[in-house]
């Protein structure tokens, strides 16, 4: 299965005044994984639909910052 999370390696040039950031990274959306949408998928109750912005769990992704682990109970 793939990773929601990518690694970008930007040109740094030798001239750059600034030290250069050698790794970005970036969040793909997880309806680029699937293709196409299947029957019967799970769903959220009204309320969670509400919170995470999708009804169905596999479209769900919680954007968490690569510099800090996801906290509890920010997860579904």
């Amino acid at each position: 299965m793939s990773t929601h999370r990518r690694v970008w390696y930007p040109y740094a040039s030798p001239f750059d005044p600034c030290p250069p950031i050698t790794a970005k990274t970036y969040s793909t959306p997880p309806n680029l994984f699937l293709g196409f949408q299947p029957p019967n998928l799970e769903q959220f109750t009204p309320m969670q639909a509400l919170r995470t912005g999708t009804l169905w769990k596999v479209f769900y992704d919680p954007w968490y910052s690569p510099y800090e682990a996801p906290r509890d109970g920010d997860h579904i």
